[in-house]
């Protein structure tokens, strides 16, 4: 019977639904985390047209059955979370559309919005790093901060500027490589709060230009965007819906056990 087939493929596409809305909350204290959410769309109909139903102008009404339901999309939400202040001179926010740029072990241009970094010793000297170790960038590459750093302060628009040796003078290291992009929803997701571009995300913006608003926080981490008790709502609603097609499954399963009987 269809209404099983339909029903199954309701319950496939929901039990994606209940995984991603559970890795949301998973994910709740992540820094920088953007929640997720999964659109549907239904399947193909079949078409059976009745020459004794028409509508108001005469033509024949058709009538459709459709075959169920199928996972079109998921969409990552870049809404900005709350910025939480550390007071850590290496923490930083991005309050704004722009991602920091960074260079993986394998040399690839990833981009985040975590601004937990560190401070890693290289044969280059010492340079600003994230939590695995991936390079941040700045406009000239790299940033090497070299040693005896007795002060580091960023500006609002991402210039690095830092004291040695207690010196009254401030050397200027250049700016974050910040980026932004026109579909940032077609970034692809590579673990570590880290995405790489597609063609659906396009090429990155790099640099900040006139008129844009971002502004980079020193001493602050942005949480996770995602809401908890919007999560807990889907999640019920999800959870709900499984269990409607899992009784229309059922339920098709007693009528065919009826129609079976009949043959007796």
């Amino acid at each position: 019977m269809k209404a099983m087939w339909s029903a199954a493929s309701g319950m496939k596409n929901l039990q994606l639904k209940i995984d991603t809305i559970s890795n949301n909350l998973a994910n709740v204290n992540t820094t920088g985390f953007k929640g997720q959410r999964i659109e549907f769309k239904d399947i193909m109909y079949e078409r059976m047209t009745q020459s004794d139903r028409i509508d108001g102008e005469g033509r024949p009404v058709p009538i459709e059955i459709g075959h169920g339901v199928m996972t079109s999309a998921t969409l990552r939400d870049f809404k900005g979370g709350s910025l939480q202040q550390t007071e850590r001179d290496l923490d930083f926010a991005i309050n704004g559309d722009h991602f920091f740029k960074v260079i993986d072990q394998n040399g690839n241009e990833r981009f985040t919005k975590d601004g937990n970094f560190k401070i890693a010793a290289t044969e280059d000297g010492a340079k600003l790093v994230t939590s695995e170790g991936y390079f941040v960038q700045g406009t000239d590459g790299d940033i090497v901060l070299g040693e005896n750093i007795t002060e580091l302060n960023v500006s609002a628009t991402g210039n690095i500027q830092i004291k040695r040796n207690g010196e009254e003078e401030y050397e200027d290291l250049g700016d974050f490589m910040l980026a932004k992009f026109i579909n940032p929803s077609g970034l692809e997701s590579v673990g570590k709060n880290l995405y790489k571009t597609t063609g659906a995300s396009g090429t990155p913006i790099e640099g900040l230009e006139e008129g844009d608003t971002t502004e980079v926080k020193q001493g602050f981490i942005e949480s996770s965007n995602v809401e908890v008790v919007d999560e807990m709502i889907n999640l019920i609603t999800a959870e709900r819906a499984y269990e409607m097609n899992s009784k229309s499954i059922q339920t098709a399963d007693r009528m065919l056990e009826i129609a079976n009987g009949l043959k007796r």
